[in-house]
């Protein structure tokens, strides 16, 4: 049996309100969140189903990101990053690819505070995009390793929020 925080009143420890004077009998266990994450993100996975669907499924997946990173991030730090598809298909245009740099460049610096934020070991930042992304294209690979990072590192934000919210 538990007791009433407010009353002291003995609680059946399946009751959500107090018999006695019914106020809300909290849980000993924070509650989950209501919104399950994905975290089954993977290069592969991304460069296979990408090429299959004529980029669409890269869109859906970096869409996923912004939404995502808003649900994990908005809370703590009071940013919103704007939805990939309408930085892509509104602005991009508009300010002659710019806008593009602006995004990964803040999206990354976001996700890498939040890492840090809610203790992660994950190197990963703005200078993994201007690093790998930017500067990387000139081996080739450098693009594919910071999608693979940026990838991992929402596995991790979304894992860590399932569990804790």
């Amino acid at each position: 049996m538990k007791y009433c925080t407010k009353c002291g009143h003995e609680i059946d420890d399946n009751a959500d309100v107090c018999p006695n004077c019914g106020s809300a009998v909290q849980s000993a266990h924070p509650a989950a969140p209501v919104v399950q994450l994905k975290t089954n993100r993977g290069l592969v996975k991304f460069i296979l189903l990408s090429i299959i669907t004529i980029g669409i499924y890269a869109l859906v997946v970096l869409s996923a990101v912004s939404t995502d990173i808003n649900t994990i991030a908005s809370r703590y730090d009071g940013k919103k990053t704007m939805h990939f598809c309408l930085l892509l298909f509104v602005f991009s245009w508009l300010t002659l690819g710019i806008g593009m740099l602006v995004w990964y460049h803040r999206v990354s610096a976001r996700i890498g505070r939040e890492l840090a934020r809610r203790n992660i070991g994950y190197s990963f930042g703005a200078g993994s995009y201007w690093g790998w992304n930017v500067l990387g294209t000139l081996i080739l690979v450098g693009p594919f390793v910071y999608i693979h990072k940026l990838l991992k590192a929402m596995n991790l934000l979304s894992a860590d929020f399932n569990v804790n919210g």
